[in-house]
């Protein structure tokens, strides 16, 4: 791999340290409206889209999710996070490694703009990225590729020449249906059921973020 024209992050997973959090909290969730499930079974089924696809694969399932369910979890979800949404370790010696090299690098989630003001706006992050961007807000969430596209537009750079990285196949799909490169963030080991996921799909995965200069040839 050859130094990229820009770096794409997704947020959640890859910059923000959410995910555990979050899935606790979804699984609390759902089993008090008559779905339990096991954090393997959470990840793999319905873990990498929005709320609004957990919703759906949920009731489907069985969960007896009410009317603004949805809405109701973001605003508790973004309570929390607002108290605490912990850096990914390392993604700061990134972004500096990045800045270092004249990288521009942008943001490219599924979650709502509000959720990224909040989680990367508590570190003073949003500055630093060319774009920050949601696939929500596009109408075009993640496997869709239309987030990456625009980020890779924000970043003045071709597709190509660019590189994603990701923690969800439903993003590692989203890099590929773009034509951009992709390199798949697995702090837990090669055995996730996202890593897994990941390596069905051919991405390279990297355990640590201090890993990633080396790899992106910085």
């Amino acid at each position: 791999m050859t130094r990229p024209a820009a770096v794409l992050f997704d947020c959640d997973g890859v910059i923000i340290d959410s995910e555990g959090p979050t899935c606790a909290l979804l699984l609390d969730d759902l089993a008090a409206h008559g779905l339990p499930l096991t954090l393997h079974q959470l990840e793999t089924d319905y873990i990498g889209g929005t709320i609004e696809t957990v919703a759906a694969r949920a009731r489907a399932a069985g969960a007896t999710l009410p009317d603004g369910w949805v809405a109701d979890f973001y605003l508790r979800m973004n309570a929390m996070l607002a108290r605490e949404a912990p850096l990914i370790p390392g993604i700061l010696g990134v972004l500096g490694a990045l800045d270092a090299a004249g990288v521009p690098y942008a943001v490219a989630s599924n979650g709502p703009p509000q959720k990224m003001q909040i989680t990367l706006g508590q570190h003073g992050l949003i500055p630093r990225f060319r774009a920050v961007l949601s696939g929500q807000a596009i109408g075009r969430p993640k496997p869709a590729p239309d987030v990456y596209l625009a980020a890779a537009i924000a970043c003045g750079a071709a597709p190509a020449d660019c590189v994603v990285i990701e923690d969800s196949p439903a993003g590692a799909r989203a890099a590929l249906a773009a034509g951009i490169r992709c390199l798949g963030y697995a702090p837990l080991g090669p055995d996730t059921p996202p890593a897994r996921g990941l390596l069905a799909l051919g991405i390279p995965l990297f355990p640590v973020m201090t890993d990633l200069p080396a790899l992106l040839h910085l």
